[in-house]
């Protein structure tokens, strides 16, 4: 369990709150790192079929912050019902200890 990391997902309206979420998680020592990726997104809305441009947004993170990281989320993001997928992954030994330094895990 030592090596493991926190993957977890969701998306933004733009660049400019990607960027702007994703610098207040690694400011809060929430993420070490997070990734933005421009997407097209297909989803079912109200009834209606909807279609738009993203932004993705990876988070890469330990374990010991999924629930402040959940709270931080969902309180900054500019959707009513932001996407949030986690899943654990393993980590090399390395990384492992780098997320943990970044998230300020003794």
């Amino acid at each position: 369990m030592a090596n493991t990391a926190l993957l977890a997902l969701t998306t933004e309206a733009n660049l400019q709150l990607a960027e702007q979420l994703a610098s207040t998680l690694v400011e809060q020592q929430l993420a070490a790192c997070v990734a933005l990726k421009p997407v097209t997104s297909i989803y079912r809305w109200q009834g209606q079929i909807e279609r738009g441009e993203e932004v993705q947004i990876l988070i890469k993170s330990h374990p010991a912050r999924a629930a402040a990281l959940e709270k931080a989320v969902r309180e900054l993001h500019s959707y009513s019902t932001p996407q949030w997928l986690t899943w654990p992954a393993e980590a090399g030994e390395a990384y492992a200890a780098w997320l943990s330094e970044c998230c300020a895990i003794s």
